[in-house]
């Protein structure tokens, strides 16, 4: 992080602690898998206290829980475990939600209540997973399935059980087995561990402090019990960015990032996928998740493309625009330290297949152009924006890798003689020549075009 841009941030961190009234708050910025700059605002991070908060100072990060949650089933998956289209009961048989979908739960589109029955979860002492399931006996859903996001903490708790019972041991063990440690996230913590923030509310009127309390909220820890400190959420975002095959696959990220759910009350500003929250700031798409708790807010976003990323942390029970604070924090990063591109290398080496497919291509009359890098052909609308990237699969047999062409197949179509004579992708018909009068063209007129 340059010296230039840190006032900057710091202006952006210091206006949102004093106009919330935020008794204390940890702010960071992640690039390329590192914390590249942090912050603390506000000296009530304890009782008695008047020191500073840093990178290292836990606070409560609520529902990010739940992305840890989601990449806990998504690891199952990816084992063979389970399926994400599997119903709760072919691996949970008890309880009210046995029918409910792996896939519609982690994007809250089951339809099951918000919160479960019983005592206000988030300030009360919680039980067994069994004592849930009692409590909730003749609990029903709320909107039938995949009518609309309906955003669900029940879920993540009927989620975990899933998790206890394919692995066969608790939820924070397989947490920390199996994300916590290959990560090197120490800091992350089931209970408070110094040094660690106090929850607090601020009286709106006088500003003074009500401390909130830290409960154990047992079956539901899953949706919104766990501590951690910037140092560790960079960690967390880092593998969001790019994720880790040995932690979790590119595949995993890319199910968990794509919108699944969307609440039509934010007029589609915002969607969900797995676990994840996403968002736009001008023409990026921001991934991550939201949290709060009694006395505490937090939040953790990253920009997959730019691969930088922003993490608020705050005990306070209000005063922070959660998903506002994180963009100002990316966009301030990116206005004053843009993305450089890549430099452009020398292809060294082009493959034979690949030479004889470069070159114009028409779609109809619609021209295209096939390039490569030696390793992918990408096919570009010449004039527009857009396009496709292939990558090949076998003897003319190609891959698609973005766009609408995303895993559709593009076929080479040799004439008698071996030469091509045109590409199948996805059943449309590319031809050097538009209309190439030499390919049986599907739908073509009896009577010639008019020129």
């Amino acid at each position: 992080m340059l010296e230039s841009t840190r006032p900057h941030l710091e202006a952006v961190v210091a206006e949102a602690q004093a106009e919330g009234k935020v008794p204390s708050l940890v702010a960071g910025v992640v690039r390329d898998g590192s914390l590249v700059w942090s912050t603390g605002r506000g000296t009530s991070v304890r009782p008695g206290g008047h020191d500073r908060p840093d990178h290292d100072t836990q606070y409560r990060i609520g529902s990010i829980t739940k992305t840890l949650t989601a990449a806990l089933i998504l690891q199952l998956r990816d084992e063979g475990e389970l399926d994400l289209n599997d119903r709760v009961g072919a691996h949970v048989p008890e309880g009210p939600f046995a029918d409910a979908v792996l896939r519609d739960l982690l994007s809250h589109r089951a339809g099951i209540p918000a919160e479960p029955r019983g005592p206000w979860w988030e300030r009360s002492r919680g039980g067994s997973y069994d004592e849930l399931v009692k409590a909730n006996a003749d609990a029903s859903r709320v909107l039938p399935v995949a009518e609309r996001y309906h955003y669900s903490n029940t879920a993540f708790g009927v989620l975990a059980r899933v998790v206890e019972v394919r692995r066969g041991q608790p939820w924070m063990s397989a947490v920390d087995e199996r994300l916590l440690r290959p990560l090197g996230m120490s800091r992350t913590t089931y209970a408070p561990e110094a040094p660690h923030a106090q929850g607090y509310s601020v009286d709106a009127l006088t500003g003074t402090l009500t401390a909130e309390p830290h409960q154990d909220t047992g079956a539901m820890a899953p949706a919104g019990q766990l501590w951690s400190t910037a140092d560790d959420l960079a960690r967390w975002g880092s593998l969001l960015l790019g994720g880790r095959p040995d932690v979790l696959g590119g595949s995993a990220l890319t199910a968990m990032s794509t919108p699944h759910s969307a609440d039509p009350d934010e007029r589609l500003a915002g969607a969900y996928g797995l676990g994840l929250r996403l968002g736009r700031t001008g023409e990026r798409l921001l991934i991550g998740h939201t949290g709060s708790m009694p006395g505490f807010l937090a939040a953790l976003f990253v920009d997959p493309e730019s691969r930088v990323g922003a993490i608020v942390l705050a005990n306070t029970a209000y005063g922070i625009e959660l998903e506002s604070l994180p963009r100002q924090l990316i966009d301030t990063t990116l206005a004053h330290e843009p993305v450089i591109a890549d430099e452009w290398e020398a292809t060294t080496s082009v493959p034979e297949a690949h030479a004889e497919l470069v070159g114009m291509w028409h779609w109809g009359n619609s021209p295209f152009r096939m390039t490569t890098d030696g390793a992918r052909l990408s096919l570009t609308p010449l004039g527009g924006d857009g396009g496709f990237r292939f990558e090949q699969t076998g003897t003319d047999s190609y891959r698609g890798l973005s766009g609408y062409q995303n895993a559709e197949m593009m076929r080479v179509v040799r004439r008698a003689d071996g030469g091509v004579s045109h590409l199948d992708i996805g059943t449309f018909c590319y031809t050097r020549l538009p209309y190439d009068p030499r390919v049986d063209y599907p739908g073509r007129a009896d009577e010639p075009a008019v020129r």
